[in-house]
């Protein structure tokens, strides 16, 4: 219209519009095409027009959560073939427009907006990815931490379950990285932090004792209402999402001890807590001081040391060294190890094991423990109900079978004992058990124990020891009966 007032025809003006000629000229007689209104009735028959109110509509009354494939599969089964797939589509929608017409209320999110400072939640997660260290499957659960007005997060791994051990220790560390504590700390019903038997909300001792150290209030989620936390539990997902993702660009997901992988997911969480910087630096100044010493994160076990030189722990046999049997030592249990004290004083600390799945106990041997016992009576070796687990590593397991062919009953397990004597000695377990194994594959008869002694040990030189003869005149003095005490000199 703006081209045709300044005096320009009816079709350049159209062509600069980028109609056609007839419109403009409609358009420019105010002739506006009708716009139908809207329909409000059915241009087919209804499929479900015998069914819907009569059977349908209860059960949809009754139950609210039933969708329409599986309304359609119930008419299926009654009416074999009366109401084809093709009209599935049909019902489907004819189910959502009752449930947003006549269905009950839905349950409404209402989103927080919490102060800085104010709450950190905490949960346990499984990692999506398989990990492995030097090549074996690593079972283990990924604690995570997480303020909800920053969304500073601090990952950690844990051995075992949802425990004390491991909840405290992660806490903790989290709170000492931050530099500060919140207000109240939120988890889901762990049983580490509350006794679900009961209805209402009732801490475990030792969690309630943890809050209290730290000044912060405990709180937990309705049961089965995860997205009360949703600051945590969203987070599980761009967390195990980016490790993913770093994992796939390192190109491995196998490390060669678990420190190295702690030390990756801190790389991980770093990257992410770049982008809340500067809401965290302003948290920061909201959290509470943190305690001069950090709280107590372990169980405590008192136990007898067996003859056997074992302690029986949680399901798992472990062997200490044989200097404590008989003694009454106190456990330390955390969730990735166990520290062993006589009175006040640690005497030595082993990593902590777990049965997997489906092993109703397991044992954790360590031939260093014993095996100068087991010098002394080699004979032992043979039908220890322990044996194969005594043997360190799967090398091991092959030159006792390969001795146990090659020499007579009581000459193998000499043989074998020696090994391992020798092997934690001279500290060359590793490289000792492939030498040997070399041999075999070699098919060349094992080195006799001998051999092996010579080899690491060698010829011991004998120290000489002058003689010194006393004086003779001692005697006749003693036979007079005149015995005296001759001077002693100093060398």
């Amino acid at each position: 219209m703006s081209k045709r007032q300044r005096g320009q025809s009816q079709e350049a003006a159209a062509a600069q519009a980028a109609i056609s000629e007839r419109s403009g000229r409609r358009i420019e007689k105010d002739q506006r095409l009708s716009i139908p209104g809207e329909r409000h009735w059915r241009t087919r028959e209804d499929p479900f027009e015998t069914v819907w109110e009569k059977e349908l509509v209860p059960l949809l009354e009754k139950e609210p959560q039933l969708t329409g494939l599986t309304l359609w599969e119930f008419l299926e089964d009654e009416r074999a073939g009366q109401f084809p797939y093709s009209v599935l589509r049909t019902l489907q929608r004819r189910v959502k427009q009752w449930k947003a017409t006549q269905g009950p209320d839905k349950v409404v999110i209402f989103r927080q907006s919490m102060p800085a400072g104010q709450q950190g939640l905490s949960d346990f997660s499984h990692p999506n990815t398989a990990i492995t260290i030097q090549g074996k499957d690593f079972t283990h659960l990924l604690y995570q931490f997480r303020f909800a007005y920053s969304g500073w997060r601090y990952v950690q791994v844990v051995l075992g379950g949802e425990s004390y051990s491991a909840l405290a220790d992660g806490l903790q560390s989290a709170l000492m990285l931050a530099g500060g504590s919140p207000l109240e700390h939120r988890t889901d019903s762990l049983s580490a932090a509350f006794k679900n038997q009961v209805e209402e909300q009732t801490l475990t001792q030792a969690y309630e004792a943890l809050c209290q150290h730290y000044h912060v209030q405990a709180s937990r989620n309705n049961r089965g209402v995860s997205h009360e936390n949703g600051a945590i539990e969203c987070a599980h997902g761009s967390f195990k999402h980016r490790l993913d993702q770093a994992l796939k660009l390192r190109g491995s997901c196998d490390f060669d001890a678990i420190k190295d992988y702690q030390a990756f997911l801190a790389q991980v969480t770093g990257r992410l807590n770049k982008r809340c910087q500067a809401r965290f630096t302003e948290e920061q100044l909201a959290l509470q001081p943190l305690p001069g010493e950090r709280f107590m994160d372990y169980s405590e076990l008192s136990l007898k040391v067996t003859r056997s030189s074992t302690l029986d722990i949680k399901r798992v046999l472990y062997t200490v060294p044989s200097r404590l049997i008989g003694e009454h030592v106190r456990v330390h249990v955390y969730h990735d190890r166990l520290a062993l004290f006589v009175g006040q004083v640690l005497t030595t600390t082993l990593p902590r094991i777990y049965p997997k799945a489906g092993q109703e106990r397991t044992r954790r041997i360590d031939y260093r423990h014993l095996i100068h016992s087991l010098s002394a009576k080699p004979q032992a070796f043979r039908f220890l109900q322990f044996r194969d687990d005594l043997l360190p590593t799967d090398v091991y397991r092959q030159l006792w079978q390969h001795s146990d062919q090659q020499f007579d009953c009581r000459d193998a397990c000499k043989w074998m004992v020696g090994v391992l004597r020798i092997a934690m000695d001279h500290d060359c377990e590793e490289r000792l058990g492939h030498e040997l194994l070399a041999t075999v594959d070699k098919q060349q008869p094992l080195p006799t124990l001998k051999v092996l002694q010579e080899r690491y040990l060698g010829e011991q030189p004998v120290p000489t020891i002058p003689a010194r003869q006393h004086d003779l005149s001692s005697y006749d003095h003693l036979l007079q009966g005149n015995w005296h005490q001759p001077a002693v000199g100093h060398a």
